[in-house]
């Protein structure tokens, strides 16, 4: 364990439940500080990719995931230290309501990360229809636990002068909590929603201009300087605090016989954390980036990752492409290493329905795919390896995360072509995931690398393995 530097300021912005609008206003407040000429360094607590997407846009650099249910809270600190070290200032959206976990005693909630971080707190008050009750609510979240330090708060969906003239007043004279800014009610064309929440960054047509409207509605509602006086001042920075670097198995030192892995990212596949990508580059894989979208052939890499996203969006081009499809169904054929998850999945399978029309897929894994009208597994997944497979040992526990609207509609398996057992979450049927055929392997379960560390050598050995036996 070493010492190498100090702890950068930081906040975690947090609401009282899940869409009381803190992304807009995370959003908002790392452009406008970056604007400003800041670095700013973003983080998204739990399993998130969307936000996560917007987060990276509006700082101009990756945004990491903290989740101490994915990893460890040691591995959760370290991934803070290491991700913001060179910045100003650090900023994390929180998720679900600030006390909101797995259990009642917080377990994973957005306050446990912040008192794990020693980060402040700015609370987004959603004050829809509502006066004098905010600050009753403000009261226990300040109560309920004495160890949170809320900062200060900023109202949401003002509906005019007089109304938030009467929530100020009532958190000055009940709570002595700032008020760092007032927002009121936005309209919802810079972010449109679907199904699994704001469309990414990736496939807004108009994403700058949308950060931009982030920007003005930050500088125009938020006190900018006092929040960032207030997060950076002596009483939150805790100064003597220095960042340590603990030993992490994970990481170890590129090896000279380097391979090439191919990472299927475009605007239908792009759920990665980027701490994956970060974990076989250390390892020494070399990283290109791949579109079934634009390319008809795979270029020459030993491995593929596929990562999650929206193939239902895409499937009518994505079935266009037959050169792509068949391309990548023979390089299975031929031993290439395949790891997909959730999205990456479907492209495996034989085919997606979408209402009447059928899109057919790469045609790998025998698997036929719809689409429900609601989630068909949404939340934290533990599995046991119950199987031999390419890339986990059979005992191995893993932790991990499902979220989907995609059903199964019809599956041809054996037992022992499923890897896991789901002893938390669905998987692809009957408690089980991880569907795999030669080096080809997919599943519902999205894993982080940090918290999963044999993940990422094991898919580097196959690449390696492969390489090796092309001579």
């Amino acid at each position: 364990m070493q010492t190498v530097g100090k702890k950068v300021p930081g906040l975690m912005i947090a609401g009282l439940r899940g869409g009381s609008g803190k992304t807009i206003i995370s959003l908002g407040i790392i452009a406008a500080w970056k604007e400003k000429g800041f670095k700013v360094s973003p983080f998204k607590k739990g399993p998130d990719y969307i936000d996560a997407g917007w987060l990276s846009k509006a700082a101009g650099r990756p945004c990491y995931n903290l989740d101490t249910f994915l990893c460890s809270p040691p591995i959760v600190r370290q991934s803070y230290q290491e991700n913001s070290k060179h910045c100003d200032i650090a900023v994390i959206e929180g998720n679900r309501g600030l006390y909101d976990g797995i259990d009642t005693d917080g377990s994973t909630s957005t306050a446990e990360l912040a008192k794990l971080l020693k980060l402040p707190v700015l609370l987004v008050l959603d004050c829809t229809k509502s006066t004098r009750t905010m600050a009753a609510l403000l009261m226990g979240c300040m109560k309920f636990d004495p160890d949170i330090k809320i900062c200060g708060v900023i109202l949401n969906r003002i509906a005019g002068k007089r109304h938030e003239g009467k929530v100020r007043a009532n958190i000055e004279k009940f709570c002595n909590i700032p008020v760092f800014g007032s927002i009121p009610k936005l309209k919802s064309k810079d972010f449109p929603e679907r199904h699994m929440g704001l469309v990414t960054s990736e496939e807004h047509i108009s994403s700058d201009q949308a950060i931009k409207a982030t920007i003005k509605v930050a500088k125009e509602n938020v006190d900018l300087d006092g929040l960032y006086e207030a997060v950076t001042g002596e009483y939150y920075r805790h100064d003597t605090e220095a960042i340590t670097q603990i030993n992490s198995s994970e990481v170890k030192p590129a090896k000279p016989d380097s391979v090439t892995i191919g990472i299927i990212r475009d605007s239908a596949f792009q759920f990665y954390y980027p701490d994956n990508i970060d974990a076989l580059k250390k390892l020494g894989a070399d990283i290109v980036f791949i579109s079934p979208l634009l390319e008809e052939r795979i270029p020459d890499v030993h491995a593929i990752y596929m990562g999650g996203g929206f193939p239902e969006t895409h499937a009518p081009q994505l079935a266009k492409n037959k050169a792509f499809r068949e391309n990548l169904r023979k390089l299975s054929q031929n031993g290439l290493p395949i790891y997909a998850e959730c999205g990456g999945l479907i492209f495996l399978g034989l085919s997606i329905q979408l209402g009447e029309q059928n899109f057919p897929m790469s045609g790998i894994l025998p698997i036929k795919f719809g689409l429900s009208k609601r989630p068909q597994g949404h939340g934290y997944t533990k599995v046991e390896v119950v199987n031999e497979n390419p890339f986990f040992k059979k005992g191995e526990i893993l932790k991990g995360h499902e979220f989907r609207y995609s059903s199964i509609m019809a599956i041809d398996y054996k037992d022992h072509e499923m890897a896991f057992k789901m002893e938390r979450g669905k998987g692809i049927l009957d408690k089980k995931d991880g569907f795999f055929k030669n080096n080809t392997f997919g599943t519902y379960t999205h894993i982080h690398a940090l918290g999963s560390p044999s993940w990422a050598p094991s898919l580097v050995k196959k690449a390696r393995a492969f390489k090796a036996a092309l001579g």
